[in-house]
């Protein structure tokens, strides 16, 4: 299913990613070296649940995961890069932290990930590597207008990811979004320009740039959701929320002092 937003949901898209923004910040701002991955979920639930919003996790249970994941936001540590599942284990200085949170809010949803180093102090290495996903994620976003098609998207973050020598996992990537999590159409992190379904104003899409610092080889935990690199190497993700408008691309889910 692909929906096209009216004029007043999009409006409370902007509040949706407004709130799933300020969520990811505030966990961030929280999380430090002795910081239990349980402690962040219960965060996330508690702001989740006073914004009068629901989770778009806890009763999620699709086909590749061991479901429902009954959390409320996904925290993958180091190796870890995709659907980590929170669970009792405390953070430690330099670890490499992403934070993905989908929430609905007045029926429209936001879906956002950030990665950063608990301590504040990356490496050169992993500071490349978000950078990428960062790089990427702009360039995809600039992709994103009235005409195009997501093979242009497609394209415009993967030539970011391999020009920085990071290998691609096309299986998982963007989505659409709008009154569910995941939409059609998919948006792989590499692809060919010119291909797939035309960009329209109203379509809200979740692009998602994720690397692994050296295979596109994923491994999954015995939780059966936390998806690894296979080489056991460091992972980024970033992801916006974005709206398609007749004059490009509204990004959604900016922190307050980017918006």
């Amino acid at each position: 299913m692909i929906e096209i937003l009216n004029p007043a949901e999009l409006s409370r898209a902007k509040d949706t990613g407004a709130l799933v923004a300020d969520i990811l910040q505030t966990v961030k701002a929280r999380t430090t070296a002795g910081t239990n991955l349980l402690d962040i979920d219960q965060w996330a639930r508690t702001m989740i649940v006073e914004a009068g919003a629901k989770s778009c996790y806890v009763d999620y249970a699709p086909s590749f995961g061991r479901g429902p994941f009954g959390h409320y936001i996904c925290t993958s540590v180091n190796d870890a890069v995709l659907h980590g599942l929170p669970h009792d284990s405390v953070l430690a200085d330099g670890d490499l932290l992403t934070l993905d949170l989908a929430v609905s809010l007045a029926g429209i949803v936001a879906d956002s990930a950030i990665t950063f180093t608990v301590g504040g102090s990356p490496s050169p290495e992993d500071a490349a590597m978000v950078n990428a996903t960062e790089r990427a994620l702009a360039a995809g976003i600039a992709a994103a207008r009235p005409g195009a098609r997501i093979g242009d998207i497609s394209h415009a973050i993967g030539s970011v990811l391999t020009d920085a020598g990071y290998p691609v996992n096309t299986e998982f990537g963007g989505h659409g979004v709008g009154s569910t999590m995941h939409q059609d159409p998919h948006i792989a992190n590499n692809g060919r320009p010119g291909r797939g379904y035309k960009l329209r104003p109203g379509l809200l899409l979740a692009l998602e740039p994720w690397v692994m610092a050296d295979t596109a080889a994923l491994v999954t935990d015995a939780d059966g959701w936390t998806l690894r690199s296979a080489t056991g190497c460091r992972t980024a993700h970033s992801e916006h929320t974005i709206a398609v408008t007749a004059d490009g691309a509204e990004i959604l889910t900016l922190p307050k002092t980017a918006r």
